[in-house]
């Protein structure tokens, strides 16, 4: 058992992009979850479903391919707030990732967003990553 699942889902989806899987899972927790709805909307992922083994609850994300040479859609993905160091922003500071052709998912007190999405509500919190 990991003791942060954050970095263990972008991990395998990082490594799965490596390899150029088509199919990679994940443990299915809430913040997990809300992790890859985000990137089921903002088009890094093609599709996703839930999935139980022995009572155990997973996540199979469809990663998503250019073209005929398989380059991935995912390009980079960074690990930014730890659990040894947590690292927040304010409305004024959201990060833009590559001139808005990445995102940064947060953690805000409207639940995980995207930085143009907390940035239209006005708000800040602890970034999660950045994904390119």
């Amino acid at each position: 058992m990991t003791t942060d699942i954050i970095a263990d889902t972008l991990t395998r989806i990082r490594n799965a992009n490596l390899v150029r899987h088509q199919i990679v899972r994940v443990l299915k927790t809430k913040i997990t979850f809300s992790l890859i709805q985000i990137l089921k909307e903002e088009g890094y992922i093609s599709s996703f479903e839930e999935i139980e083994i022995s009572n155990v609850k997973y996540l199979l994300l469809c990663l998503k391919y250019h073209s005929q040479k398989r380059q991935p859609i995912i390009t980079g993905i960074k690990r930014i707030s730890k659990p040894g160091l947590r690292i927040y922003v304010n409305k004024g500071n959201l990060p833009n990732i590559l001139n808005n052709l990445g995102i940064a998912i947060l953690s805000t007190s409207k639940g995980i967003l995207t930085n143009n999405k907390a940035k239209k509500l006005g708000i800040g919190g602890e970034v999660i990553c950045y994904i390119w």
